[in-house]
């Protein structure tokens, strides 16, 4: 039997389109005067980049909220290791020659082994659907709480611009040089105000959380 995953772990978030509304123009008025020199010039541009979804996911916030979620979901890996556990056993069982064993015993404990493989699909798709929804909220509230800190510091800062620059798969970014990435500016300002300490050190023989890099929502 093919084993499946335990749990696939992959987030895919639609990005938001922004929806502009256009304001109607002024009324002319009837008799305009003669307009004097302007003494302002328009500011010049200031852009930054940032790689969004990358700045969500290295934030503690997330790196403790995945982790709290995979001690959430620990029981359930564990039945459904168990549960392979069983069906390695009556594969082995059924397949090794010179068993011993009645007919109807081997009818009954392939009838078991049948079970136990739909038992194991049905469990593992369940868990599957249930870690991606709570993951799905996980990063939908911090990729909000994210873009305000974003938001905050480029304002600051006199950005007048700031791109993604994390998205592979639709690029806006061909170039850009390393002063005008703020991602690590962001995570250190967002840890900052969430007040959230940093993750302790995994311990020695624990495998690493992979968590997903979760896509840019809207922000």
């Amino acid at each position: 039997m093919k084993r499946l995953p335990l749990f696939v772990l992959f987030l895919v978030l639609a990005s938001a389109t922004a929806v502009f509304s256009q304001a109607p123009a002024a009324p002319k008025p009837a008799a305009p005067k003669p307009a004097a020199p302007s003494a302002a010039t328009a500011a010049p541009a200031k852009v930054a980049v940032i790689a969004f979804q990358a700045a969500i996911g290295q934030t503690n916030e997330f790196q403790r909220a995945i982790a709290d979620l995979q001690k959430k979901y620990d029981p359930r890996r564990a039945q459904i290791k168990t549960l392979q556990d069983e069906i390695d056993a009556l594969t082995k069982q059924l397949q090794t020659p010179g068993t011993q064993m009645t007919d109807a015993e081997r009818a009954s404990r392939a009838r078991s082994l049948e079970d136990k493989k739909k038992q194991l699909d049905r469990d593992t798709q369940d868990a599957q659907s249930d870690f991606q929804s709570d993951m799905q909220g996980i990063v939908s509230d911090l990729a909000q709480k994210v873009g305000v800190v974003m938001t905050d510091y480029a304002q600051k800062h006199g950005y007048t611009l700031v791109l993604d620059a994390g998205d592979q798969q639709s690029p806006t970014v061909l170039y850009a040089v390393d002063s005008t990435d703020i991602t690590k500016e962001i995570i250190d300002a967002y840890n900052l105000k969430s007040g959230v300490p940093a993750p302790p050190p995994q311990a020695t023989g624990q495998p690493a959380v992979d968590a997903p890099q979760p896509q840019p929502a809207a922000h």
